[in-house]
C-alpha cells in the first residue's frame, strides 16, 4: 500500500470549503505565548496574561468554528471548552493498566487527540495519531499550537496501519471497533501494526450475555447509523483469539451515563439523553439494550 499517495489525496480535504477556513484561522493565530500548561482531567494551557488579554476573543471565535468537540475537556486560558464526552472518566479505567514509557504508541481514532495529549505524561518514545477526519485533525491541530508537542497525527485508518513505517509497542483503539464492517478484519490489521510482544487497549459497545454471540442492528443503534456489531465479552474475546492475539484481558465494564456524556455547548447535535429510550433509560430509542463499553487488553504474544 502506497502510503505517501495516500496522505497527499488526504491533504486534498484542507481545500474544501467548510475546512479551508479552519486551518487558515488556526494559522492566522499569533505565536502563543504560554506559562504552562497542565495535562489533568481538563488538558489545560496558561497563556501569557499580554497574551490572553490580546487573543483570547480571536482564540475563542475560532474554536467556536470547529462545533462540534466530541472528546476532552480543554481549556486555554479562561476558555473552557465543555466537551460532549468527559473523556477523563474513560482515561482513568484504562490508565492503570499500561505503561508507555519509552515505547511507540499510536492511537488510532484518536479525534483531537485528547487521550494523546494526556498520554504524554508517561514520556513514551514516540505518539502517533490516525484518523481520517479533518475537522478532529485541525481541532488537535489548534490545540496543540499551544502545548507544541511532538505528537504526530495522520488522516489514516486502522486499514493503513499495518502498512505503517514502523511497528508499535502499544496501540489504543477507543471507540471505533463497532464501527468496523469487519472488526475480525479490523483486530488482524491491528495485530500486524504491533511488535511481538505489544499490546492493544481496546473498548468497544457489548451486550450482556454468556454466548459467544453479536446484536446486529438493524438500520441505526442509539440514533448511529454506522454501528455494525455489538458483542458479548466472549465474542469479542474470540474476535481478538481468531485476529491472532494470545492474551485477552477484560479491564472493565461499564454503562455510559450522563455524567460522562452528555449535551454541551460546545456540540451542535443530539446526545446520549436523545439516544434513550424516554420511558426506559435501559434500552436505545429503537429498542436494543442501553449502551454499555468493555474495556480490554489483548497481546501479541506470537510473530505471525
Amino acid at each position: 500500500m502506497n502510503l505517501t499517495a495516500i496522505r497527499q489525496e488526504r491533504q486534498k480535504c484542507f481545500n474544501w470549503k467548510n475546512i479551508k477556513p479552519l486551518k487558515e484561522a488556526i494559522e492566522s493565530l499569533q505565536e502563543p505565548l504560554i506559562k504552562g500548561y497542565h495535562l489533568g482531567d481538563s488538558v489545560s494551557v496558561e497563556l501569557d496574561p499580554t497574551y490572553e488579554a490580546q487573543e483570547l476573543e480571536n482564540i475563542q471565535n475560532i474554536a467556536k468554528l470547529m462545533l462540534p468537540w466530541r472528546k476532552g475537556p480543554f481549556a486555554i486560558g479562561s476558555l473552557f471548552i465543555d466537551s460532549e464526552w468527559r473523556s477523563f472518566v474513560k482515561y482513568a479505567i484504562i490508565e492503570p493498566h499500561f505503561n508507555l514509557e519509552g515505547k511507540r504508541v499510536a492511537d488510532v481514532g484518536c479525534n483531537n487527540g485528547y487521550y494523546m495529549f494526556r498520554m504524554l505524561k508517561q514520556n513514551p518514545k514516540q505518539i502517533v495519531g490516525f484518523d481520517p477526519s479533518a475537522l478532529c485533525y485541525l481541532q488537535f491541530q489548534f490545540i496543540n499550537k499551544f502545548i507544541q508537542s511532538s505528537i504526530k497525527y495522520e488522516l489514516l485508518g486502522i486499514e493503513h496501519m499495518e502498512f505503517y513505517e514502523h511497528k508499535f509497542d502499544t496501540i489504543f483503539c477507543l471507540g471505533v471497533l463497532y464501527h468496523r464492517s469487519d472488526p475480525i478484519g479490523s483486530l488482524k490489521s491491528l495485530f500486524r501494526a504491533l511488535e511481538v510482544g505489544g499490546e492493544l487497549i481496546l473498548d468497544t459497545f457489548m451486550i450482556d450475555g454468556e454466548e459467544d454471540i453479536s446484536l446486529t442492528p438493524k438500520e441505526r443503534y442509539s440514533k448511529i447509523p454506522n454501528i455494525y456489531f455489538i458483542p458479548t465479552v466472549n465474542a469479542l474475546k474470540n474476535w481478538c483469539y481468531r485476529a491472532g492475539f494470545s492474551k485477552v484481558t477484560v479491564l472493565d465494564i461499564k454503562k455510559t451515563d450522563l455524567d460522562e456524556q452528555r449535551k454541551t455547548e460546545w456540540i451542535n447535535s443530539q446526545s446520549l439523553n436523545d439516544f434513550l429510550d424516554p420511558q426506559n433509560p435501559e434500552l436505545t430509542v429503537e429498542g436494543y439494550p442501553a449502551p454499555k463499553r468493555v474495556y480490554m487488553k489483548a497481546i501479541k504474544g506470537t510473530s505471525k
